[in-house]
């Protein structure tokens, strides 16, 4: 697949920000980025009334085997031709902050960007494994968590340990306007439209092709 180019260092900048924005901050590896994405970020934009959501390109997943993960610039590239909308901006600033777990990142953004409401957005398969990240307790105390439900992880997700643990903390789907607001630990799960592609379907597939 084709991804189009991007500016030197342009890509690695902090987006436009101010305090009193509620900010959606979206991570991953988006190897490749999908539609799947954009439905996730349009439903938390929409549901929560949010501001602007962030799509935070990382350099390389920790837990993951980054030894195929193609260049970041070519992969925020092509994120922002998916995301395609005003409200939805696509950084690699995790390479700029030299961050390597989402906890640092968090606490970075939060120490640049003084004011702003920021909500962790998430799939409930990243919630089914969130109990193996670093510092995950010290995230959901940093700020409050949207978790957009996906097929095949609904229920693993919320019988998961992490799920457990912020159990106590859940607050209900009819309040989501007021998640951005609200005190962490904070958590939802929005349902709604659902997509069931994902980037490692697309990756396999490219090979088959």
């Amino acid at each position: 697949m084709s991804q189009p180019p991007v500016a030197t260092q342009e890509y690695l900048r902090l987006p436009p920000h101010a305090p009193g924005l509620r900010i959606g901050l979206f991570g991953g590896s988006f190897n490749p980025a999908h539609d799947g994405h954009r439905l996730a970020s349009l439903t938390a934009l929409r549901r929560l009334q949010l501001d602007r959501i962030w799509w935070l390109v990382t350099p390389g997943n920790p837990l993951k085997d980054n030894a195929a993960l193609p260049p970041l610039a070519q992969r925020v590239g092509f994120a922002r031709e998916v995301a395609d909308h005003a409200h939805i901006h696509v950084t690699g600033i995790e390479a700029r902050l030299r961050t390597r777990y989402t906890a640092d990142t968090l606490r970075a953004l939060k120490l640049r960007c003084p004011g702003v409401r920021f909500v962790w957005v998430m799939g409930s398969d990243n919630l089914a494994s969130f109990h193996r990240w670093n510092e995950w307790r010290a995230i959901a105390r940093m700020m409050p968590i949207a978790v957009i439900d996906r097929p095949g992880s609904t229920h693993r997700s919320i019988a998961s340990p992490a799920a457990g643990w912020l159990s106590r903390w859940r607050i209900s789907e009819s309040q989501a306007a007021a998640l951005a607001g609200a005190c962490a630990p904070a958590w939802i799960v929005l349902h709604g439209r659902r997509s069931a592609l994902s980037s490692t379907q697309l990756r396999q597939q490219a090979k088959s092709d």
